[in-house]
């Protein structure tokens, strides 16, 4: 087992755990030089291959763009790679939990909104994240508790070929990439992803932090089997999955099942629909990551049989309310 390393390029010194992503292993750590607190993820080196190194050339192009995590330094220290990172404060996976997984409205529109940005600048260098879920999510710290980050960009991949200036093929059976309860359906029937499904797992968090559980979660929220997950996903109806939500997060989410695989999203749309939630509500005296005053707690009422239909992968219902446009511009 490779020693892990208590400094990394003389400067940064290592500390606790904070966590684990898609292929390392994320520590606190401080430059020695400047006593800034930093994360440093580490990966053991096998055979070369750097998911690290793939990772850090991601974050440099999108580098500046609202929620993206400021790189510092990237580089080998002994058998590992090393990838330096801001600190960055509590995922909204923790947060939730620490607050009886009960936001306010506002915080969790809010959060909506900037990831959606997010999402935007990344889907317009070309890549798809692959695994947007609440433990990916991070608030900042100090002068950017406001601001929610994605993190984790392992297995990040483009969609746009921009030598050939074409979209990649449309494929299937392939096998499910990221998390399954937040993965798209799409996803789990094993099509190559594309910007539409990074949109409808975004829809997915907001869902679950608006009801505090998905349908397919169980009931002392362990993991299912993905084949269960997906079977649920299949059998809940739209109605059932928003039943108490707003019904823009509706159509949100019928807007994005029928998006083809070719075409862009329209974040404009997607945007214009969260800001309508916004103007329905009292704005809070808060700011809106405020996470202490909840509002009244939206639950998903126990599903039963009748409750359930046969879903399709793209519902009967088409929404007539902003066409849809094939993709025409990339960097």
């Amino acid at each position: 087992m490779n020693k892990v390393p208590t400094r990394v390029n003389g400067r940064f010194r290592l500390g606790d755990i904070l966590g684990s992503g898609s292929y390392g292993v994320v520590y606190r750590a401080w430059n020695i030089i400047n006593d800034d607190d930093l994360a440093i993820k580490l990966e053991p080196l096998v055979n070369n291959s750097s998911s690290l190194g793939h990772e850090y050339r991601i974050l440099k192009q999108l580098e500046g763009g609202a929620g993206i995590p400021h790189v510092e330094w990237f580089g080998r220290e002994a058998t590992f790679d090393a990838l330096v990172l801001d600190l960055l404060g509590p995922s909204l996976h923790d947060l939730f939990l620490a607050h009886n997984q009960k936001f306010t409205l506002h915080a969790i529109l809010n959060i909506g909104d900037q990831l959606l940005s997010s999402l935007e600048h990344i889907h317009s260098h070309n890549y798809v994240h692959g695994d947007i879920k609440p433990q990916n999510i991070l608030v900042g710290r100090g002068d950017l508790q406001q601001t929610v980050f994605i993190v984790d960009f392992g297995i990040t991949k483009e969609y746009w070929n921009t030598a050939a200036q074409a979209h990649m093929p449309f494929r299937h059976g392939g096998r499910l990439t990221g998390t399954p309860a937040f993965a798209s359906i799409n996803n789990h029937l094993g099509v190559v992803p594309g910007c539409r499904d990074n949109l409808e797992s975004l829809v997915y968090v907001l869902i679950y932090l608006l009801c505090s559980s998905l349908p397919w979660f169980s009931s002392d929220h362990e993991n299912l089997p993905s084949s269960s997950i997906l079977a649920r996903k299949v059998d809940t109806t739209i109605k059932v999955l928003c039943l108490g939500i707003p019904s823009e997060i509706t159509t949100m989410l019928i807007y994005l099942h029928n998006l083809a695989f070719l075409e862009d999203p329209d974040y404009d749309y997607l945007r214009s629909l969260l800001h309508q939630v916004h103007a329905t509500v009292p704005a809070p005296a808060t700011c809106l990551l405020d996470f202490s005053q909840p509002d009244p707690l939206i639950t998903h009422p126990p599903i039963s049989p009748k409750d359930h239909s046969v879903g399709q992968e793209v519902p009967p219902c088409r929404l007539k309310t902003t066409p849809l446009h094939r993709s025409t511009h990339h960097m």
